[in-house]
């Protein structure tokens, strides 16, 4: 859901022409119930334990994880941090840097029983 509000609001932030917004909403809106469609299709096909099943799985986990850390280091930490508030004082980076390490231990904790 907030992945869905985020990408929304960068699309209409974006100045890109009206048809190109449309477009572009368009397309979000129709992934979904797309990928769900294909997903109903082949449930009858697909056996979960099956070793090629194990190896996409695993593969689309580990590419949509990828990408996650990617936007979340890169594009939203990398803006934070490199602001002229963090960077005039070490006293508040040091607890920015220890914020973000304890959110990672806590997720990372988190998702031992996910």
């Amino acid at each position: 859901m907030f992945e869905g509000m985020g990408l929304g609001g960068c699309i209409l932030q974006a100045e890109y022409k009206p048809l190109k917004k449309a477009v572009m909403a368009f397309f979000f809106s129709v992934t979904t119930p797309f990928g769900i469609a294909i997903g109903i299709a082949l449930s009858r096909m697909y056996k979960e334990n099956s070793p090629n099943a194990l190896i996409t799985v695993g593969l689309l986990n580990s590419s949509s994880a990828g990408l996650l850390i990617y936007m979340a280091l890169v594009d939203l930490l990398a803006a934070d941090f490199m602001g002229p508030k963090l960077q005039g004082s070490i006293k508040l980076q040091l607890k920015s840097y220890v914020a973000v390490l304890l959110g990672a231990g806590g997720m990372s904790l988190m998702a031992k029983w996910a």
